[in-house]
């Protein structure tokens, strides 16, 4: 029994071939597939994600179900994507390789060129907008960015000029009331 949790069914060389093949592989396709992918806006994207480690499982573990494989291909993973986040973080020439940040709002207004790009539809970014405590969805922001990682970030709406003025007004009343 321990024979076969600690033997490995493949070469350690082959092991790290295929991890960091399935690995630059997986990275190469989520880039692709563009930032909605990584932000899981819906329940498809995150089944396809969920799934997605399944179907490359055998590619990594190759004929072996070893202990001792399994633990040198988390190793290797979790090793490589260290070395490929420190490279890709500094050197100056990498830093747009993840993409770059899409306004999917601006000056309150949804940019659909932008959503039809990244296959948003207004109601998902509502939805996603209401889950980071934007209460009133795209209706409370004046920006909206989704960034190269997937993450969106809101800029909720100020108040508007009309409100200032009404609010500056009554304080001028109530200064004049003192005086």
């Amino acid at each position: 029994m321990v024979h076969h949790l600690l033997h490995l069914g493949i070469s350690p060389g082959e092991k790290a071939i295929r991890t960091v093949a399935v690995y630059l592989g997986i990275l190469v396709l989520l880039h692709l597939s563009g930032k909605r992918q990584l932000a899981q806006l819906n329940s498809f994207d995150l089944v396809v994600l969920l799934l997605l480690s399944n179907v490359v499982q055998n590619a990594i573990i190759g004929d072996d179900l070893s202990l001792t494989g399994g633990l040198l291909g988390a190793a290797i993973l979790v090793a490589g994507n260290y070395l490929v986040v420190r490279f890709v973080t500094t050197h100056p020439a990498f830093a747009n390789i993840q993409g770059k940040p899409t306004p999917l709002v601006e000056d309150a207004q949804v940019v659909d060129s932008a959503l039809r790009k990244e296959l948003i539809t207004p109601n998902e970014l509502d939805t996603a907008l209401r889950r980071l405590g934007v209460g009133d969805g795209l209706a409370g922001v004046d920006r909206v960015v989704l960034e190269p990682e997937g993450t969106l970030t809101p800029y909720p709406r100020g108040p508007g000029l009309e409100d200032l003025l009404t609010k500056l007004e009554e304080i001028e009343r109530l200064l004049k009331e003192r005086s």
